[in-house]
């Protein structure tokens, strides 16, 4: 019996072995050829995968006969993929050399367009920080890794950490010029290309956007009215959430202790199966503050979940919430600053935001319907009590009707508004105003030769109180050579006033239209050294109209009123320069210069970043300076500011799992102000430890 069934075995494990090959090979990172343990590889369209050792071997078996896709992953490092073809009684061989994400140029943005589009070919400047770039900062909040990364953009500052609302908050952003000082706010902020902004006062919340739950920034320069309505004015700046990308659970964590009692604390978690994820994060900050009764508390917690439910259809939905309380320690010039003393003048502060997207990815068509709410209770010191909320849905589509064309459409509906309560309302006081608005978009891209692409767009926008809007775009690229691209844009942008303008308060004009605003700019960008450097400069032309600003009221009381009087061009230069300069080494330096007509607060007319990253061994370290030239803080009077911040970073990797760190910032112990009044800390350093499972 047994000599019968010995050669039937022996046949079919034959026939397996023939049947059922292995592949084996190495990952290891390409710039200091050292092994990647626990790495994921992946044959696409099967089932079959492995993990590499810590040696970075990895050994695939069973793999039937035939030609594969091989993809290698880990984290904080660009996936690989690589052809394979299995034989029949061979063993074969893959070694993948994996590229830090430092060095990726970002080429793909969605701010641009809503669906993707090469940031190259994208008819509006946009910059990019990536993820690697965000985790290496020590910062907590967004706002400040975003104003030091990207030209012509500023961001006001008070303290070590925390901006703040009301008199002598901070976080109010310009870019180009546009923003900052004024008290409109013309400059948009989405988090996944939702707006973001407070029912009443029509500005974001600063404090409420925290780097652990941003994957990615994109931020575009110039009005981008025609995609998202009023506030995008000035640009977009456009927080990409965070999901779980890797199969399986993943733990994050921080540490982090410094300078005046500063402490801040993150924790996040994501778990991935198939099509399925969740990722959720905590972070909490506080300080003592560097001046007296400038103290600042924050929590903020988030969660993502994100299904795909089938190869055409992905639905996520994400929720946000924190919790803060601020105090103001009141200018250095103020005539009576015991009036500060005891932490009297503070804010508290609640914001919910809820997002909702149903996507869809078809091979000539993919778009998408979004939905948002977001919502907030403020409480300050003075008496101000104040609920708002903003709501909004939207639905855009893009049709590949033909090679190299693409036409994208979309209409959106907006409700913002709120009620405060304070004496100085009168009869608006605690009454609920809401302001309406729906808009339809259409804009038509296409490619010609292969060199160049034509972008127009029109939307129409109708506002429940100023009627219709038309918001029009042109742009153009041009790929004079494969290392070189020239682009060039004509934009119009427009911001509604908002309910605090129209209603609330003593300056109040229910009178008051849209401002207004067109741009124009090209940029010339070029690769050199085999596309180890890329160079990128833009030269523009700004000029708006109907812009509010407060005037004496000509018939008392009250005494002053906000009026469409103001008007503005502006002209400017922006260099930004990355080079990979040896192994391990690379470099950034952005430089801006702002031409202005009058003098605008918080608009510097130089800003220069030089940035430096080095990897060595299970050291990496940083360091960059930022300067600053011909700041006004203030117009009346006349207070300008120069100088130089120098700050640096040693991050050192005990194992996968664990680093540690320790960074310093204003080495150089400068004293500056950003926001008049308001000195910012002399030298400050921060410890810290990361943590990752």
């Amino acid at each position: 019996m047994i000599k019968h069934i010995l050669p039937i075995i022996i046949l079919v494990l034959t026939i397996f072995s023939i049947n059922a090959q292995e592949l084996k090979g190495t990952i290891k990172d390409i710039e200091t050829n050292e092994p990647l343990e626990n790495a994921t590889i992946l044959l696409k369209k099967t089932k079959l995968g492995g993990v590499s050792d810590e040696k970075g071997n990895f050994s695939i078996t069973g793999i039937p006969e035939g030609k594969y896709t091989v993809e290698a992953r880990f984290v904080g490092y660009a996936n690989q993929q690589l052809q394979v073809n299995i034989v029949n009684g061979e063993t074969s061989e893959l070694n993948f050399d994996l590229t830090p994400e430092i060095y990726i140029q970002e080429q793909v943005v969605v701010t641009a367009n809503k669906l993707g589009i090469d940031r190259d070919n994208a008819p509006l400047n946009v910059t990019v920080i990536n993820q690697w770039e965000i985790e290496q900062s020590t910062e907590s909040n967004i706002l400040p890794v975003i104003s030091s990364k990207v030209s012509g953009l500023f961001v006001t500052e008070r303290g070590v950490t925390g901006f703040g609302v009301s008199p002598g908050s901070a976080g109010k952003i310009s870019i180009r010029g546009v923003g900052g000082g004024e008290s409109s706010f013309p400059v948009l902020l989405l988090i996944d290309g939702q707006p973001q902004f407070m029912g009443i006062f029509g500005h974001p919340i600063p404090d409420s956007y925290v780097s652990s739950d941003i994957e990615k920034v994109e931020v575009l320069k110039g009005p981008a009215s025609v995609l998202y309505g009023t506030n995008a004015m000035g640009g977009v700046i456009n927080l990409i959430t965070r999901k779980q990308k890797e199969q399986g659970f993943s733990l994050k964590g921080r540490l982090m202790y410094g300078s005046f009692n500063t402490q801040k604390y993150s924790a996040s978690t994501g778990y991935k199966s198939n099509g399925f994820s969740i990722t959720g994060s905590f972070n909490h900050d506080q300080t003592d503050g560097h001046r007296p009764n400038s103290n600042f508390n924050i929590n903020n917690g988030y969660v993502k979940i994100n299904n795909e439910i089938n190869h055409h259809f992905t639905i996520s939905a994400d929720v946000n919430h924190s919790l803060f309380k601020a105090y103001d320690p009141g200018s250095v010039y103020y005539e009576n600053p015991e009036e500060f003393d005891n932490k009297s003048h503070w804010v508290d502060i609640a914001r919910t935001n809820t997002y909702f997207t149903l996507s869809n990815k078809f091979e000539k068509m993919k778009g998408g319907i979004k939905a948002y709410y977001t919502h907030g209770d403020h409480d300050i010191y003075d008496g101000w009590k104040s609920v708002d909320e903003n709501i909004g849905l939207s639905f855009y589509q893009g049709l590949t009707l033909f090679d190299n064309n693409l036409i994208s459409f979309g209409f959106e509906m907006k409700k913002y508004g709120g009620k405060g309560t304070a004496a100085s309302l009168g009869e608006l006081s605690g009454n609920w105003v809401n302001v309406n608005e729906t808009g339809v978009y259409l804009i038509a891209q296409h490619r010609f030769f292969k060199k160049l692409s034509l972008n127009s767009g029109i939307r129409l926008e109708n506002n429940s109180l100023f009627g219709n809007q038309w918001v029009p775009q042109f742009g153009a690229a041009f790929d004079a050579s494969e290392q070189t691209k020239i682009k060039a844009s004509v934009s119009k942008g427009f911001r509604s006033p908002t309910v605090r303008e129209l209603y609330l308060f003593p300056a109040a004009n229910a009178e008051l239209m849209p401002e207004t605003m067109w741009n124009y700019e090209a940029t010339l960008i070029q690769h050199f050294d085999g596309k180890k450097g890329k160079v990128e400069i833009t030269a523009y032309f700004a000029e708006g109209e109907n812009l509010i600003i407060v005037v004496s009221n000509p018939t008392p009381p009250p005494p002053v009123k906000n009026q469409n009087s103001g008007s503005f061009s502006h002209k400017g230069i922006e260099v930004e320069l990355n080079y990979r300069t040896i192994k391990n080494l690379n470099l950034s330096v952005t430089y801006s210069y702002l031409n202005m007509d009058s003098p605008k607060v918080s608009a510097p007319k130089h800003q220069l970043f030089i940035g430096g990253n080095y990897t060595t061994g299970k050291f990496d370290i940083s360091a960059h300076l930022h300067r600053i030239g011909e700041l006004y803080t203030n117009t009346n009077p006349v207070t300008i500011q120069d100088y130089i911040l120098v700050n640096s970073k040693i991050n050192f990797r005990l194992n996968k799992n664990i680093s540690m760190f320790l960074s310093g910032e204003n080495l150089l112990d400068v004293e500056y102000q950003v926001q008049h009044g308001y000195p910012m800390p002399g030298f400050t350093i921060f410890s810290g430890i990361n943590l990752s499972i």
